[in-house]
């Protein structure tokens, strides 16, 4: 890939910054963090486009953005939500969901509903990735707490 190809997580990066003013993130290392998170989140999808699913490509980035979300919020003692919701701004299907209703207000029904069904797809791949990522650590985090009672249980 050449610096060309690279580009559009630059752009992901200062789109994210300011959906994260609009947000009105205040402390400026959560901007750089959740900005950062949107650029690989969006670098991951770029870099995926060989595997041939489109539903699998949004699925595996927000994937890796839902985990560095989730590391963020362990390194800053912060809410995941603030990295999550940033990060995954780039992958956020809009241009689909703007196409598919230009076709339906055009009459074009068959081009509505293949977009429509898409950007549906996209979307569910979106909250799917974000869901098993946060059950997986809710449960790493779980399972810890566990070991931890039973050997505090186990001193006393």
């Amino acid at each position: 890939m050449t610096l060309q190809d690279y580009l559009p997580c630059l752009y992901a990066l200062l789109a994210c910054a300011g959906f994260a003013v609009m947000f009105e993130i205040k402390k400026p290392m959560f901007i750089l963090l959740a900005s950062a998170t949107g650029m690989v989140s969006w670098l991951v999808f770029l870099l995926l486009h060989d595997i041939g699913s489109e539903v699998a490509r949004y699925f595996l980035a927000t994937m890796v953005a839902a985990l560095f979300a989730e590391t963020f919020a362990r390194l800053m003692k912060a809410p995941a939500t603030i990295f999550l919701v940033i990060g995954i701004v780039p992958l956020v299907p809009g241009g689909g969901l703007y196409y598919a209703m230009d076709a339906l207000i055009g009459g074009n029904y068959a081009l509505f509903a293949e977009r429509g069904l898409d950007t549906a797809a996209f979307a569910a791949a979106i909250a799917a990735g974000v869901s098993v990522v946060t059950s997986i650590v809710r449960m790493a985090m779980t399972g810890r707490m566990n070991r931890r009672e039973r050997e505090t249980k186990k001193e006393e």
